[in-house]
Parts: C-alpha cells; structure tokens; sequence
C-alpha cells in the first residue's frame, strides 16, 4: 500500500499512513512534546498502530518517542542509518494508568544477558584432585562449564537445570549459588552475567550416561584444573577457580571475567 500524502495535525509534526492500519509520526528537532503526544493520540483515533522511526544516536528524538507514550520496539537496520522503532497500539494500556506506565519503562530499560551454568564434580580417588565437567562445544574451540542462555522469563537456576538436561540428558538439581560473573563486551557479543551453580559430586562413571546433543555437544568429560587451563579459555578457567574456591569457604562472591573483584 503506497503512503498517503502526509497531513499536519499540529504546525510542526506530520502524521502520514504507511500501510494498513499503521500510522507513523514524524517530527522535528525543535518540536514540542505536546505536539507530539497529541498527534499520537489524534492517530491512535483512526489507526490500530502509530509508529516512529528515530535515529539510533537521536537521544533528543528517542526521549520524545517515549514520553509521547511509544513503546521501544527494537532498531530496523539500514545502510543508510539505523532506526529504532517505537510504537503504541490502541489496545496499549493508558501510560497514566501504573500497568502503562510500567510497560513503557520496560520497553527501554537497559536488558542484561544471563548465562547459567553448573559446576558439577567426580569423586576424587585417594591423592587425586576433583574434576570438573567440561563440555567441547561444537561452535567454539574452547570447552566450556554445562549450561547455557537463560530464556525471558525463566530463572537461572531452572535454566541451568534445563539446559543440562537438554545438551547432556542429564537430571541434575542445581544447588546454591557459587558465583556470579560479569562479562564484558566481547567479540561481537554484549556483555552477560554468568551464574555459576553448584552440581554436586557424581560417581565419574555418570559420564557414560551422558547423551549429547548433537548440535551444539562434540564432547564432555571430567577434567582436572590443569586440563580446565589447557582447554578452556582463560576467562573460564579463571571462573572455574573462582567457583571452585566459593564452593570451599562458602561465599558467592562477585567477578569480572572471573577476576574476583
């Protein structure tokens, strides 16, 4: 459906249809934000949805989106400048009503990544050490702890119970809180928290009853410290010392790439 020609409901701010149903708002950087809410609010009268299209390094613009009463959707890539879509549907709850309001602020409050994971470890023989599980992952060539990405919504304690469950076919209650580690930004990815929980000792012979997951598990076996160093990359190893030490004086300190801070 080709735009309409745009219309001004107010001297500075145009509204034009964009497609069926969808109204999209556009305005200047002198603008007011009365104008803008109230051409919001005069759209919504007529269309299901009103949108906006405002520049990714646009704070000025973003701020006006949102106390206008438009949710943060996400950002529409282009080559010739990212956009982040706002919008507000007619069936949005009023912004003045405490559910609004809410919904508005979750719509552009910062959203952290959460990782779970569990330190699970085999009964050392007479002089030996403890080992750790480790899984070789088919996306990466470092070895890594058991776990995975925490979904919207789900805890990270289940998560990590799930993802165990799912990539190894292993049962294994997830116990207290070892550590939690922050990862900073780092090639290509944003930066997480990584949630370290404890697994328990296990019989080693529990490795023979593991069922990999094709997809994303090469491999996984017990590993001694010094095999954690040679295999995984440094920021893991460093967590899994960090780990192991909590598991020992009891405390569930806090880390940085598994530097303790």
């Amino acid at each position: 459906m080709s735009p309409h020609p745009p219309t001004q409901p107010t001297a500075q701010v145009a509204t034009e249809v964009v497609g069926d149903g969808v109204a999209r708002v556009r305005w200047g950087a002198a603008d007011a934000l009365d104008d803008v809410r109230r051409a919001v609010a005069d759209a919504l009268e007529e269309h299901p949805r009103v949108e906006a299209l405002v520049g990714v390094d646009d704070q000025e613009g973003q701020r006006t989106a949102t106390w206008s009463g438009m949710r943060r959707e996400g950002v529409r890539r282009s080559g010739t400048g990212d956009q982040v879509v706002y919008a507000r549907l007619d069936t949005d709850v009023p912004v003045h009503e405490p559910g609004g309001f809410r919904a508005l602020l979750n719509s552009f409050l910062p959203r952290k990544r959460a990782i779970g994971q569990m330190l699970l470890r085999d009964a050392p023989a007479a002089g030996t050490e403890p080992r750790v599980l480790l899984c070789q992952l088919t996306y990466k060539r470092d070895w890594d702890l058991p776990g995975g990405v925490v979904e919207v919504g789900e805890s990270p304690q289940g998560a990590v119970v799930r993802e165990v469950a799912e990539e190894l076919a292993l049962d294994v209650p997830a116990g207290r809180l070892l550590l939690t580690d922050w990862l900073p930004p780092w090639g290509g990815w944003d930066d997480a928290l990584c949630l370290v929980f404890d697994g328990g000792v296990h019989d080693a012979a529990v490795a023979d009853r593991i069922v990999k997951q094709e997809r994303e598990i090469a491999d996984a076996q017990f590993c001694t410290l010094a095999q954690v160093h040679e295999r995984a990359a440094d920021f893991t190893a460093r967590r899994v010392e960090a780990a192991l030490a909590a598991l020992a004086d009891g405390t569930a300190p806090f880390s940085e790439s598994g530097r303790l801070v």
